[in-house]
């Protein structure tokens, strides 16, 4: 017991570890002048105690090697390559190589001739440190050379040129000292508060994607790479030992030890999350990030087809079921480690999913732990209740043709979702290509094309002679088969809306019913909405009415559910058409910016960034005003903008909340000073 409580407190560590933002090297630049002609461009790189900064020339299989790029001008020409201190040159600890690198400082000179007496030069310099025991992910910096001043890298700067409120105005119009928060947290129609509200769904949010994980877990212990591991490893552990009970503790252990797996392969994406809260954002809408997405899905569809075998490096394994020969808790972690890595060609494509899933939901890194968690969960439970148990193995279904048929089904799957990620690049690009009508027309064909594998009408490669339907199989097959018919049900036109009806189990999946080649509409429902802030304030002033801010993404799932599940309610859909002025502002547009706004802002957690597309604007304007950077994310102003009405909140699947949190902000706007000053203008 006390080895597993410090095996805990190890791992622990490990986590709190990776939490924190590590920022080693700071770069300067100088120009030092050789004669009239020449002069050496040098960059100085401070490191900090205990990291190494690698040379410019690393053998095949190190470590990323310091690049400097330097932009071409008029003013200069390169003479030859750029030089670089002694050094250190020995083994390398983490690399098992010979590796020059630097410690506390290194000089970089690249010589040049002057064309011109007034120079500037722009380089960028792409480099990776690490220490005995880490490495930081490669990073590249600005620099720039002018004569007479030491300059700093630009990455560095603390703060944009332009003040908070300069920046604000400039953007939105408005700055974040002009906004006040809710006057009480206590609802004025006496329902529950959306802080509550708020708290509750994102613990539901956690709780159902850990559902969906652990279903991932169950579905990936009926594939032929896991299943037929359960009563091997369970003979294993109930035979080995000598007593009952220390066969049952090692596979207890076992089975924590796979879920341990699983979480550790979240902790990056927490330290992605601390350095940059909107790094994930931008890693699931990034639109090539989607093509591959797509790409990796397809390829995994064909692995679970049976035209090729998905399988990690056989050293891994080798490596893996050396650590088993250790004994105690070190065996039975790495016996974990070793079927995590032998089974990934069954449960990659599933991990996969569930990681580009958890990327574009509320919640991110949170969000992955909990799916990862679900997974393992599901995939270690078994082994740890058949070794308590021994007596259940007899009901498990014997291995065979069953478990290939899962695959191929899984596969079907997995080139559906294939098509959710090219839809994502689609919309965020503003592509107009997979529109929703042709993407309903492929998913009715993968769903009809399931339907008649199931009653074997098509067959794959590793598909066993069939000589008869299972009522299972049958059942499955009529299941896709109505699918397949439900999906055509999407093409039906809503009168009132003049839309596509919304399917309620495509939404997040499939396009906006409003992203139609025949049918299109700008807004959700038809709503009148608008995307740009400074325009939909001026409106709301103009009538008078309340505003709903609505921070959505087109690649965001929840979005799509509260827009197609939430907002089509008869009663929430006439408070939004009459009673507020919807403003849309979507995170993830990738829409570049008018060129005198694309400046250098100030982040709330240090640093700066430059805005670059209208995404970045609504993100930086979401994170800095309201404080979050998750989507969906809804807030009510008064009708000038400077007033929070009640407490935002986020996705709320419960209608009857929804509304009753529309109803407050509407009752609380009726007594704002704009609304009170307007209305006594009004009876002159």
């Amino acid at each position: 017991m006390k080895k597993i409580f410090f095996l805990y407190i190890a791992l622990t560590s490990t986590f709190l570890g990776y939490s924190q933002v590590f920022d080693p090297v700071s770069w300067k630049t100088s120009i030092e002048k050789v004669n009239q002609e020449e002069a050496f461009l040098v960059a100085t790189a401070t490191i900090d105690n205990g990291w190494h900064l690698y040379g410019q020339e690393i053998p095949a299989g190190g470590p990323r090697p310091t690049i400097f790029t330097f932009k071409a001008n008029e003013s200069y020409e390169l003479i030859g390559n750029t030089l670089e201190d002694s050094g250190i040159t020995e083994d390398d600890k983490i690399f098992k190589m010979k590796i020059k690198y630097f410690a506390y400082k290194a000089t970089f000179k690249q010589k040049i001739k002057l064309l011109k007496s007034d120079i500037k030069v722009e380089a960028e310099v792409q480099f990776m440190v690490c220490d005995d025991t880490k490495c930081l992910p490669p990073k590249t910096e600005e620099l720039i050379f002018t004569p007479g001043t030491t300059n700093v890298a630009k990455q560095n700067k603390d703060k944009a040129e332009l003040s908070n409120n300069e920046a604000n105005n400039l953007l939105y119009g408005i700055s974040n000292d002009e906004i006040q928060e809710p006057e009480s947290e206590e609802n004025s129609n006496g329902t529950e508060n959306s802080s509550d509200v708020k708290k509750k769904n994102e613990s539901s949010s956690l709780l159902s994607i850990f559902g969906l994980g652990f279903l991932g877990g169950l579905l990936a212990l009926l594939t032929p790479c896991v299943f037929p591991m359960i009563p091997l490893t369970v003979s294993f552990f109930t035979k080995k030992d000598s007593s009952k009970g220390a066969g049952v503790s090692k596979a207890v252990l076992y089975g924590f030890f796979i879920l341990a797996v699983y979480l550790i392969l979240s902790i990056p994406f927490h330290l992605l999350d601390s350095i940059n809260p909107d790094i994930l954002n931008e890693i699931s809408t990034n639109v090539w990030l989607n093509v591959i997405f797509f790409v990796v899905f397809v390829f995994f569809a064909g692995s679970f087809f049976g035209f090729y075998e998905l399988t990690l490096p056989s050293s891994w394994t080798n490596k893996t079921t050396e650590g088993e020969s250790s004994g105690g808790i070190i065996g039975v972690f790495f016996m974990a480690l070793t079927l995590a890595i032998v089974s990934f060609s069954c449960t990659g494509p599933i991990l996969g999913s569930l990681l580009a899933g958890s990327l574009s939901s509320d919640g991110g890194a949170w969000q992955l732990t909990s799916g990862m968690a679900g997974f393992g969960v599901a995939l270690g439970l078994p082994f740890t209740l058949f070794a308590m148990f021994p007596n259940m193995l007899k009901s498990l279904p014997k291995s065979g043709g069953w478990m290939t048929t899962v695959k191929v089904v899984l596969g079907f799957l997995e080139l559906a979702l294939a098509f959710k990620f090219l839809s994502n690049a689609d919309l965020v690009a503003h592509w107009n290509l997979l529109k929703i009508e042709p993407f309903l027309i492929i998913w009715i064909i993968i769903f009809a094309g399931l339907a008649l594998y199931l009653f074997g009408k098509i067959k794959f490669p590793h598909d066993s002679p069939m000589q008869k339907i299972g009522i299972p199989r049958i059942l499955i097959g009529v299941v896709s088969l109505a699918f397949a018919i439900y999906l055509a049900t999407g093409f039906r036109v809503n009168k009132e809306t003049n839309t596509y009806h919304s399917l309620s189990l495509l939404s997040g999946l499939a396009p906006p019913a409003g992203y139609s080649i025949f049918n299109k509409a700008d807004c959700p429902n038809n709503l009148q909405c608008f995307k740009d802030l400074k325009q939909g304030l001026a409106y709301a002033k103009q009538v008078n009415k309340p505003i709903m801010l609505d921070f959505t993404g087109y690649a965001c799932v929840n979005c799509r559910k509260m827009e197609e599940h939430v907002w089509i309610d008869d009663k929430i859909d006439n408070v939004l058409r009459n009673d507020y002025v919807l403003i849309s502002l979507y995170v993830d547009d990738k829409k570049e910016l008018p060129k005198e706004q694309q400046i250098e802002v100030n982040r709330i957690n240090g640093g700066t960034r430059t805005l670059k597309n209208y995404g970045h604007k609504w993100s930086h304007f979401q994170t800095v005003f309201f404080k979050t950077n998750t989507q969906p994310y809804y807030v009510l102003l008064s009708s000038d903008g400077k007033q929070v009405l009640n407490n935002p909140v986020g996705y709320t699947p419960n209608e009857n909340e929804y509304l009753q949190w529309l109803l407050d902000g509407k009752e609380r706007s009726k007594n704002t000073l704009n609304n009170l000053f307007n209305q006594s203008n009004l009876l002159k």
